[in-house]
């Protein structure tokens, strides 16, 4: 279990003078108020100006992606919005989407708000469809020069290393969980070969929570996409898998009305469904790693205080072992 002291971490540097200041030197009007919004990979704000309006500044995680891949953020977002796709990306100041001030990269962008959509709704999860659907046409043109790929083993051989070499993983759960892990990545290695599938630019972390849906009666209403930060290459059905849930009839449903959407734009390689439960496999891995490498953040406790813990790990031990079981199920079938 770790440390629940706080420690020294870059982000305790970002106060919200700085916020504020780097703002100002961009020639943006600040009044002075300033909010966090609910974001812990990055440091979100939405800044208030002079005239009443609001934009928001997004200030990256130091050392998580270089300048060379937030810049392919901001290009593929400025490719998605030349073609009217609705995508929040980042404003253009000084001849610039990204900027630097009191050692962190940032970008600015504007205010669009928006709730999460209805996914038992299928007109809403039908128009979500087509909107991947124009996403994936784009993003299928040309590939990622710096950023990753999403595969076996960026998420989950990597992410598995990690663990063992930092010794994350407290020793009454390391050995089951290791086997267990072991045994997993086996399995989504064999699955991944047996389905090979085309490698695209993609959101990379289409999840509820970064859709935003407004009213369908105003202008541009619908669904918009507010962050491509996890956007890497990889099958287009990673897009599509994160937005079901619920047992398998209600899965296979959800993913119906989806593709009902999807394919009224681009058809989808079928083939990628036996990777449903491949890449939900890979996530459960990577996200272990992904928050022990964070431990060290000021926000940490707060938003993860059951972590590293036996029993979270015999947890994810359990998890895994029906990942195993659930990866060599018939996939799902539309």
């Amino acid at each position: 279990m770790f440390d629940k002291e706080a420690k020294h971490h870059v982000y305790e540097a970002l106060t919200p003078d700085v916020v504020l200041d780097a703002l100002s030197n961009l020639g943006l009007e600040v009044d002075g108020r300033l909010t966090a919004l609910s974001s812990y990979e990055n440091r979100v704000y939405q800044v208030m100006l002079d005239d009443n309006s609001s934009v928001i500044a997004k200030f990256y995680r130091p050392e998580r992606w270089c300048d060379a891949q937030i810049l392919e953020e901001h290009s593929f977002a400025a490719e998605l919005m030349a073609e009217e796709v609705p995508l929040v990306g980042p404003l253009h100041l000084h001849g610039k989407t990204l900027h630097h001030a009191h050692g962190f990269a940032f970008s600015v962008s504007p205010r669009r708000g928006g709730r999460m959509p209805e996914l038992d709704d299928a007109e809403v999860l039908e128009w979500i469809g087509r909107f991947i659907a124009r996403i994936h046409n784009i993003g299928a043109k040309q590939e990622f020069a710096s950023r990753p790929t999403l595969d076996v083993n960026t998420f989950a051989i990597e992410s598995r290393d990690w663990l063992m070499a930092q010794s994350i993983i407290p020793m009454d759960q390391q050995t089951e969980w290791l086997a267990v892990c072991n045994q997993a990545i086996d399995i989504a290695k064999d699955k991944f070969a047996a389905h090979p599938s085309h490698q695209i630019r993609l959101h990379g972390d289409c999840h509820p929570g970064n859709i935003l849906w407004t009213p369908t009666e105003l202008p541009n209403g619908g669904p918009h996409f507010v962050d491509l930060d996890d956007a890497r290459m990889g099958p287009a059905i990673q897009d599509l898998w994160m937005l079901l849930s619920g047992e398998r009839a209600q899965q296979t449903q959800q993913l119906s009305m989806l593709l009902d959407g999807y394919e009224q734009m681009r058809e989808l390689n079928r083939n990628e469904l036996a990777l449903i439960e491949p890449l939900r496999t890979l996530r459960l891995i990577h996200y272990s790693a992904w928050l022990a490498r964070r431990k060290d953040d000021p926000a940490f406790v707060q938003h993860f205080s059951w972590f590293g813990t036996s029993d979270y790990w015999a947890g994810q031990t359990h998890m895994l072992m029906e990942q195993c079981e659930a990866m060599q199920e018939e996939p799902l079938y539309v």
